[in-house]
């Protein structure tokens, strides 16, 4: 009995080191990425500039950079937890939105919009959340037969997602390889984004988590055999296709503004289960801070690594993520069946 309680307490200690951790590192790439540029303000210059008196320096850095680090975070939160929520509902620790094809799917709807009705651009999340929806029914059904095998989810996953990548390069290159709306979707290029996406981005953003953090029940018992679930008085399709939906939701919208990324919804989840435990009434949370910090390390990464070019967050997450994925496949024994 003692040594459960001394177990429950040093597990309760490290999930709030972590926390702390994760929210300290947090604020600290949010000012590096904030001087990141050839304009620096101090921290006290840029409290003063916002809340007190105008400043030339803050405005800059205002309008140029703080939509491009608010996207990110937002962008970054919502593909960590949907990596979370698709891992839960498949009961495939390997699952990911750009590995298994909804980023891509999500990305040629709002490739799609652009090309075609670059009017209705505020409707892009939409039609994103739409294609994101078709890309993931598209996936389960391929991958059905007499029960959904991981490896099976993966494959057809990866295929999937090099059709709709195919088809948004295609329209990509019928705008002529400008930096469009178009171009930043498929190379998930942030750079001139202003408040107007933030303010696109936010509202989807905020809803799909609140409705994650309403169903970390739900993805705990999703994690038994859908008969004990069941059991427990859990209508596991239902539950299923509302948590699928709400994961769809999150990936979409973030493709939507801020491009495919991949392997984002892999690491933070894992790293999240080390440090914190499968818990979803923990790992939701820190892996909705865990995933603003590392996608905006990897834009803060991409911006000085080849200054004064840039190199996307999502390749920098591409050649952090693609050792990642290989070495989980390769230590679950699980996946060679």
């Amino acid at each position: 009995m003692n040594q459960d309680m001394v177990r429950k307490q040093k597990k309760y200690r490290r999930t709030w080191i972590s926390f702390a951790v994760i929210l300290f590192l947090l604020l600290l790439v949010f000012f590096s990425a904030i001087n990141t540029g050839s304009l620096s303000v101090s921290f006290g210059q840029l409290l003063r500039g916002l809340f007190v008196e105008y400043d030339e320096n803050v405005a800059a850095v205002y309008d140029l950079r703080f939509p491009r680090i608010l996207i990110s975070m937002l962008a970054g939160a919502a593909i960590a937890v949907s990596g979370v929520l698709f891992q839960a509902i498949l009961k495939n620790p390997l699952a990911d939105p750009g590995i298994i094809g909804i980023s891509s799917g999500a990305g040629f709807a709002a490739v799609c919009v652009s090309t075609f009705f670059p009017t209705l651009y505020f409707f892009t999340p939409f039609a994103a959340f739409f294609g994101g929806v078709a890309a993931f029914f598209l996936v389960y059904c391929l991958s059905w037969k007499q029960g959904l095998s991981p490896l099976r989810i993966i494959l057809t996953g990866v295929a999937v997602d090099a059709l709709f990548t195919g088809l948004s390069s295609i329209f990509s290159t019928m705008t002529g390889g400008q930096r469009t709306g178009v171009a930043s979707i498929v190379e998930a290029n942030i750079t001139q984004k202003t408040w107007s996406d933030v303010g696109t981005l936010f509202p989807y953003v905020l809803a799909g988590l609140f409705l994650a953090i309403l169903f970390v029940g739900e993805c705990n018992l999703l994690s038994l055999e859908d008969k004990t679930a069941r059991g427990l008085g859990i209508n596991v399709n239902r539950t299923r296709i509302v948590i699928s939906l709400t994961a769809v939701l999150l990936a979409s919208v973030s493709t939507a503004v801020a491009g495919a990324v991949s392997f984002l919804g892999l690491i933070v989840p894992h790293i999240g289960r080390l440090l914190v435990g499968s818990d979803h009434k923990v790992l939701i949370p820190f892996s909705t801070l865990a995933g603003a910090f590392t996608f905006l390390l990897a834009d803060t990464i991409g911006r000085t690594i080849a200054a004064p070019y840039e190199v996307s967050a999502a390749v920098i997450m591409s050649v952090v993520g693609g050792p990642f994925f290989i070495l989980l496949l390769r230590r679950s024994k699980k996946y060679g069946n």
